[in-house]
């Protein structure tokens, strides 16, 4: 589906903003920027939503670039993605590991921003996870955290991005805590088909919370240096490009970038991936990294940081519903919970089967 078909020849061409997306207008008025003051609605020929926020846009022959890729995002997350692709990456040498910004476009109350990028395509790891792939990346994302730790750039990445260290961790349990016990203390009663639900989540964070002490010696231990995480490194946002002899990835979707250690993005990315393979990853990985004199923790340490990142983002994944349960009483509120409770079930039994 397109929001806007290609014209048929000497036909004016509809650019109505269908999904009445905010600043279209000013989005409009930055391409003609980019498009050396040619009319965005004489060049572009189609526009394709790729996900929610996110379009791309395809030109005519005339135009500088076949397509480009357009993402609206609240300010906070344009700032940081912007500093992270002219600032950031640069400072570390890999500026070519994010996809190119070509332009930025602001609202007048600044309330909304379009991010204009180069577009990468369709080719993501996701869609084609070959070994030779799946070893790239893990070499590339362990050149990102080794170029990165103790960088100087640090300071500025957390003034801006996110704080993913063991902070994320607890501050999360106990947000998600506090949540589940007003949701209780409110009355609120879960459907028949979710009874217990929130008393059952309530008991595994708190025993969560008291295993923080166990799990922060672990961290103090073996989580090494604070370095720049990518903050969501799904396969789905690791882009192929390049050739078969020479492939390049470019990762996308840098919306929670911020500092912490390796662990959180490593973690993501491994469990994208059957339990089997994982070892082979970790060790492209480990063999990445020791190249240039940095050291990952045992087998054992590693599992303990993993599933402490894993299971922090579960805990934030709670707070959110029980929240909107708590002010509208959302529908979608105990559905969601279960979701959160059925990956939490699944971490405990992938865990189990990699116990001795």
């Amino acid at each position: 589906m397109t929001l806007v078909e290609p014209r048929p020849r000497g036909a004016a061409l509809d650019v109505t903003n269908a999904r009445r997306e905010p600043a279209w207008t000013e989005l409009w008025q930055g391409l003609r920027a980019l498009l050396h003051d040619a009319d965005p609605t004489d060049r572009v020929t189609s526009v394709q939503p790729l996900k929610a926020k996110v379009y791309r846009l395809q030109f005519d022959a005339r135009a500088p670039w076949s397509s480009v890729v357009v993402k609206r995002m609240e300010p906070a997350v344009a700032q940081r993605t912007r500093l992270l692709a002219t600032r950031w990456l640069p400072a570390v040498g890999l500026e070519h590991a994010c996809p190119r910004l070509l332009g930025t476009v602001a609202d007048s109350r600044g309330e909304v921003v379009w991010h204009i990028h180069e577009d990468l395509g369709d080719d993501t790891l996701a869609a084609r996870p070959a070994w030779e792939l799946v070893e790239v990346a893990a070499r590339q994302v362990a050149e990102l955290h080794a170029r990165a730790a103790r960088h100087g750039v640090l300071p500025d990445v957390r003034r801006f991005g996110h704080g993913l260290g063991f902070e994320y961790f607890t501050t999360n349990v106990r947000d998600a805590i506090a949540a589940l016990e007003a949701l209780l203390g409110a009355g609120i009663q879960s459907p028949s088909s979710h009874a217990g639900l929130p008393e059952r989540l309530l008991a595994r964070l708190r025993a969560l919370l008291a295993d923080a002490p166990r799990r922060a010696t672990v961290f103090e231990r073996a989580a090494g240096p604070d370095t720049l995480l990518h903050g969501d490194l799904w396969t789905i946002n690791v882009f192929v490009k390049g050739t078969a002899e020479r492939p390049e990835l470019r990762l996308v979707d840098w919306d929670r970038v911020g500092v912490g250690p390796f662990s959180y993005d490593l973690s993501t990315f491994l469990f994208r991936f059957p339990a089997e393979l994982r070892p082979g990853i970790l060790d492209v990985y480990r063999d990445a990294t020791a190249r240039g004199g940095w050291q990952l923790g045992a087998p054992e340490e590693l599992e303990v940081l993993f599933d402490t990142a894993e299971r922090a983002r579960y805990a934030n994944r709670v707070i959110w519903p029980a929240v909107a349960l708590l002010r509208e009483r959302a529908a979608w509120g105990f559905p969601e919970l279960a979701e959160v409770e059925r990956w939490f079930q699944a971490l405990d039994a992938d865990s189990a089967t990699r116990r001795p």
